[in-house]
């Protein structure tokens, strides 16, 4: 068994008992130096993390496996924390947690924040583009910092979104004697480090004139991506993302991803999402990264090169999108091949040659197949008319017990 006990910048003062115990009677102290450097010395080895950490952890754990480990986390260990880590390497079964209260509590307690209503974004170890996707007006975040000079990279990216006039509050320290509270508003923070580089970012989200929010359902705006025309088009993109229904945690296969704009768009769907984008050009392959970077999921894996030989050694999806390749020999088959009991199969056809291959597949397997046709508003001399986009067929399926 291995003991994770959650410690605070207070430290060993701020320990019930129980933790105490534990730490005094471990035989292997693991964690970072700076929560070493909080507990008092014992029998117990100690051994600071390596950098980096995950590549090594299941060799670490193996070494201690016969002795009494305890691991040291800041705060709660099971709030984007070691604990997580552990459980999902070792099981829960192995792992026992003694939690402290997490920065989450601490700050919405020094802010009077219902806990519920707010949206959390981690920054250690993860890219300052995940913020943007929680940047939305009125809406309040808690940005976990990753260094000192976190706080002026998050005031920076809110003023670049329009976001400037957003009072944000840095705290740092939480629950040490050191404890520090510093507010301002973005567009008056850059340039200004953090006190301390364990802190919180708390930003109320105020939209300045030039910001443009995107929700969160499907259907963004076709300018809302960077694309040379190889785009699913708005009023498709929602339709086809109703067929493959993300579900939380579920992973997708974007074929002939083009500018991405369906990967991304499941990805914002949920924060527990995964999602590969397949695409055969260097230059998309280019877009669909800084489009994911832009709408706040950096996390999209993009696989440069052409389906479906690409798509070998990929782990099985929930759902596939083919946007484009439906007639490439053996496309079709290997993404119904790869397809998860329940996953869904969406594939958008415009030309006759891949219309003809989906009314082959329907004709053998059923599902639904609907044929959509947009027309825009555009000028006509002096008047107004109506200018019809390219019909797209759209092939959806669900895979239960069909060979």
């Amino acid at each position: 068994m291995i003991t994770v006990v959650g410690i605070g910048a207070d430290g060993w003062d701020g320990l019930p008992p129980e933790s105490r115990r534990v730490l005094e009677a471990a035989e292997v102290l693991m964690g970072a130096s700076r929560q070493l450097g909080l507990v008092p010395r014992s029998r117990a080895e100690r051994v600071a993390w390596p950098s980096p950490l995950l590549p090594a952890l299941p060799a670490l754990m193996e070494r201690y496996a016969d002795l009494q480990v305890c691991v040291l986390a800041s705060g709660d260990p099971m709030f984007y924390g070691i604990g997580s880590t552990l459980v999902r390497l070792l099981g829960a079964a192995r792992i026992r947690v003694l939690p402290h209260l997490s920065s989450l509590s601490l700050a919405c307690a020094r802010l009077g924040w219902p806990v519920e209503q707010v949206d959390v974004v981690s920054l250690v170890g993860r890219p300052l583009a995940a913020l943007n996707a929680a940047v939305l007006p009125g809406r309040r975040v808690l940005v976990l910092g990753a260094g000192r000079d976190t706080p002026a990279l998050v005031a920076g990216l809110l003023a670049g979104l329009g976001y400037g006039p957003s009072p944000m509050t840095v705290l740092s320290d939480l629950g040490a004697a050191s404890e520090s509270v510093r507010t301002g508003t973005a567009e008056k923070w850059a340039g200004t480090a953090a006190m301390s580089a364990l802190q919180v970012i708390a930003v109320e989200c105020v939209a300045g004139p030039g910001a443009e929010p995107f929700a969160r359902v499907p259907g963004l705006p076709d300018t809302a991506f960077e694309h040379d025309g190889q785009l699913t088009k708005r009023e498709v993109r929602a339709v086809s993302l109703s067929r493959l229904a993300p579900l939380p945690g579920e992973l997708l296969w974007d074929v002939g991803a083009g500018a991405g704009s369906i990967a991304v768009e499941w990805l914002r769907a949920h924060s527990s999402n995964a999602a590969v984008a397949v695409e055969s050009r260097a230059d998309r392959v280019a877009a669909i990264r800084r489009n994911a970077d832009r709408l706040g999921v950096p996390a999209l894996r993009v696989v440069e090169g052409r389906a479906p030989v690409a798509l070998e050694g990929l782990p099985a999806p929930d759902a596939v999108f083919v946007g484009g390749g439906a007639t490439a020999p053996g496309m079709l088959e290997t993404c119904w091949a790869a397809l998860r009991p329940g996953g869904r199969l969406v594939v958008n056809a415009v030309t006759l040659e891949s219309e003809s291959v989906v009314a082959g597949w329907y004709a053998r397997l059923g599902g639904d197949l609907v044929r959509l046709s947009v027309q825009r508003a555009a000028p006509v001399g002096g008047f107004t008319g109506w200018r019809a986009a390219m019909p797209v067929t759209v092939w959806s399926i669900t895979r239960k017990d069909v060979p």
